[in-house]
């Protein structure tokens, strides 16, 4: 009689790391805190603005629509409140500064 096939290994022990419990929160609470308020407003001059939660208002200009504004703003909300929570060490695409916030330089 020969010994049974050993059992594959479950897809749960494959799978990569799911993101941390701090990333994940940090991106939620981005998301909760930068959403879209009222009605957008038009503000003469082709101008046209809608209010953030945060209490920026998001506006169009000459070289983008008030629709690219939103989604750069939330975005870079996102970005700050990841870069915030991720490990230190993380290898990083914008550099950062001792408190993980962007450098500006």
């Amino acid at each position: 009689m020969s010994a049974a096939p050993a059992p594959n290994p479950s897809p749960e022990a494959t799978r990569p790391e799911p993101v941390s419990a701090s990333m994940r929160r940090a991106k939620a609470d981005a998301r909760s805190a930068h959403v879209t308020i009222g009605q957008v407003r038009e503000e003469g001059a082709g101008r046209v603005a809608i209010d953030c939660s945060c209490g920026m208002s998001l506006t169009n200009g000459p070289d983008w629509t008030v629709d690219e504004h939103i989604r750069l703003h939330r975005a870079e909300a996102r970005y700050l409140a990841l870069s915030a929570v991720a490990p230190a060490g993380m290898p990083r695409l914008i550099p950062v500064d001792a408190d993980r916030l962007p450098r500006v330089d």
